[in-house]
């Protein structure tokens, strides 16, 4: 870490070298790129139950195992892969999240068919730009919202699982559909700028999802 970033302004939350440079250099950050959505949404759901560290931690074994997380792969996985999953000591080791990962693979590609990329659907649930906030250090931050209840609830209809509304407000807040940094923190500007010009290629949406 430069000596200089010690004396930045940050959010409160990250506390060691790794989520310090998640903070700065990802969270908040919009996000089109299909891939890497579906990344996060695969971490997001690992982490139910555990802390961020944990999965910053384990994400490049992550993606390791996960053949950089292609949905087309893991849509394929079959019973002697998720054999070997569940013995890798370098990933979350839960049964039930493995498999979710297959199940939310084939979905997203189901999305992907429908809308012609993820990131055209996904990004709907907040009228296809970055939702500002203004929130205060300190200050609760809701843990989710009518947009991530929304989001959720389509998701589950669509066959996703570990897609509850408060991992799905985290994964808003991750890839940029909220900027929930903190208005004193130094990528509160920044994210914001970047946001402006971050709306999604496909304007003209195709059918809208059912809120």
């Amino acid at each position: 870490m430069k000596p200089e970033s010690r004396k930045l302004i940050r959010c409160a939350w990250p506390s060691n070298p790794l989520s310090i440079r998640y903070h700065d250099e990802e969270w908040g950050l919009p996000q089109h790129d299909d891939r890497l959505l579906f990344e996060f949404l695969i971490l997001e759901g690992a982490q139910a139950g555990l802390s961020w560290d944990t999965v910053l931690q384990k994400r490049e074994n992550y993606r390791a195992a996960f053949d950089g997380f292609s949905p087309q792969r893991i849509a394929g996985y079959d019973r002697r892969k998720l054999a070997s999953l569940l013995r890798n000591p370098g990933i979350i080791r839960n049964r039930l999240k493995i498999a979710s990962s297959v199940r939310n693979a084939k979905a997203f590609l189901d999305i992907q068919k429908e809308f012609g990329s993820f990131d055209s659907y996904i990004w709907q649930f907040v009228g296809g730009k970055p939702r500002v906030n203004a929130w205060r250090s300190g200050q609760r931050v809701p843990a989710s919202t009518p947009e991530s209840d929304a989001m959720s609830k389509n998701l589950k209809r669509r066959g996703f699982n570990f897609v509850g509304s408060t991992i799905c407000y985290a994964f808003m807040q991750a890839v940029g559909m909220m900027n929930d940094h903190s208005i004193e923190c130094f990528r509160y500007a920044q994210v914001n700028r970047t946001g402006r010009g971050s709306a999604p290629e496909v304007h003209a949406f195709p059918p809208r999802v059912d809120f």
